[in-house]
């Protein structure tokens, strides 16, 4: 397992034109892949669609995510979450924030982000999967009894049954 903490990504978004009384066009996550660094850029452009490469973000591992992760890991296609905000300029949108974390791109979309999914690529799920193994414990649950039986039999044995 590597000794980095982090990996930096590259995301790929699509403008597609659409026929739609309220839109021109609509932007969809395409893919992540290793980073490509350097500035954003087109790749492809035609009359009906526009693809823009966005280097440079991150994805970490950290032990407060463990749980986020195991569940990424136990989907069966381990996934990059990528946040997406609006360029208030251009009214495009670019890639914000990336976590490979189930339960911080929850929480990222509770509070209305913009949160697409797009498959790993097998090296960074690889890496996901070696930390998961070797940090990730699942909190054990001990069996207990609803508070309402429990309050209500503890003040019945102090007073004696009536």
């Amino acid at each position: 397992m590597s000794s980095h903490s982090y990996r930096k990504l590259s995301v790929i978004l699509e403008r597609r034109a659409v026929e739609s009384r309220w839109a021109s066009h609509v932007w969809n996550l395409v893919g992540v892949v290793p980073d490509e660094g350097g500035a954003a850029r087109t790749l492809a452009e035609d009359v009906a669609t526009l693809r823009r490469l966005y280097p440079g973000l991150e994805v970490d591992l950290r032990p407060d995510e463990a749980e986020g992760y195991f569940l990424n890991v136990d989907s069966g296609v381990p996934s990059v979450f990528v946040s997406l905000r609006i360029d208030e300029a251009s009214g495009d949108p670019y890639p914000f924030q990336a976590t490979l974390s189930y339960n911080e791109a929850a929480r990222w979309m509770d509070s209305n982000e913009r949160v697409e999914r797009a498959a790993a690529w097998p090296e960074l799920a690889r890496w996901m999967d070696e930390w998961v193994a070797a940090n990730y414990r699942p909190a054990t649950k001990k069996p207990s009894r609803p508070n309402s039986f429990v309050g209500k039999e503890g003040r019945l044995r102090k007073e004696g049954s009536r």
